[in-house]
């Protein structure tokens, strides 16, 4: 038996702090976003699997967001915008539009495709773009699609949008296939905020726009905070003289092996090297189906490594 003297203090993890590169999005008509997750270091948070940032881009001078038809497997897309406004477009058949504080999620399975292309009247586009891994019992799910928009929740010293899961006494409708976190939060200058999560989550900070302490870590633009289970409190401080925004991500940990490549989310090589060929193939392969009302060709399936894609899995610290 273990005395008093001797018990085991359970430690709480460090911050990770995971730091940008910038990447093309979308084929020719390309624009620069700034991905943050996955790394070598991190591959997951939670079934969190992908983090891209973008903006705010003047669309006069880049153009904004063209991304022709593209397929997906394995995966749920998240999109979230602060400024601008996206059509969307997809093989099952949905038309919607991506505005400001409202969540466009997307579930592509068996298989899906998609096209993203900013509004005339967008003048600015600013926002992420999310995705989560489907787990090996769901990864062949049905084409799904769901819009939610979140009424915010004013905390003292914060405003809070909910997009998926529960925080601070907000919950999201929204269908997910393990649970998750999603959530907007604007800290007024100066702020802290201290808010209850749960304990088996391994959580995600990213910063927008400010400098924020995340559980006396700095973090700034476009960094990724990054903390693994164990934690019934989480406290964010404003470090800045404007208001800071940040999108706070979490999930359990996600145990399984996943492969990742382009748009595909598998487990095998052999998965991706399957699912890029129904791509190729075209609609008459039925898998992924056909995006109406785009007005151009699809994206073609870059060429795959002449190496065995790699299954990645979450790192343990």
């Amino acid at each position: 038996m273990v005395g008093p003297q001797e018990r085991e203090v359970p430690t709480v993890s460090k911050v990770e702090v995971l730091t940008p590169r910038d990447v093309p999005l979308g084929g020719p008509r390309a624009m620069t976003v700034r991905r943050t997750l996955p790394q070598r270091t991190r591959s997951l948070i939670g079934a969190w699997c992908f983090a891209d940032s973008y903006g705010p881009d003047d669309v006069a001078d880049t153009g904004g967001m063209d991304v022709a038809p593209h397929p997906h497997i394995g995966l749920q897309t998240v999109s979230w915008l602060f400024t601008g406004e996206i059509e969307h477009r997809d093989s099952l058949g949905s038309h919607a539009f991506v505005r400001p504080g409202e969540l466009n999620l997307m579930t592509g399975g068996h298989g899906i495709a998609h096209s993203e292309v900013s509004t005339p009247r967008t003048t600015v586009l600013h926002g992420v773009q999310l995705w989560v891994a489907l787990p090996d019992e769901h990864r062949d799910a049905p084409r799904d699609f769901q819009h939610h928009a979140p009424a915010p929740v004013g905390v003292p010293g914060a405003e809070i949008r909910v997009f998926l899961g529960s925080l601070a006494g907000s919950t999201s409708p929204v269908r997910t296939f393990t649970p998750l976190l999603g959530a907007e939060l604007v800290l007024e200058p100066g702020a802290e905020l201290t808010l209850a999560v749960d304990p088996a989550f391994e959580h995600g900070l990213l910063v927008d726009t400010g400098e924020v302490r995340f559980a006396d870590t700095s973090l700034r633009p476009a960094e990724l905070g990054c903390l693994d289970p164990g934690r019934t409190h989480l406290t964010l401080t404003n470090d800045s003289t404007a208001p800071a925004r940040t999108i706070l991500l979490g999930g359990p940990p996600f145990e399984e092996e996943i492969v990742m490549w382009w748009n595909f989310i598998g487990r095998s090589h052999e998965d991706i090297v399957r699912a890029r060929q129904d791509w190729t193939d075209g609609p008459a392969g039925g898998r992924f189906g056909e995006v109406e009302g785009y007005g151009g060709a699809p994206l073609p399936a870059p060429e795959l490594p002449s190496v065995p894609l790699k299954a990645r899995r979450r790192q343990v610290r």
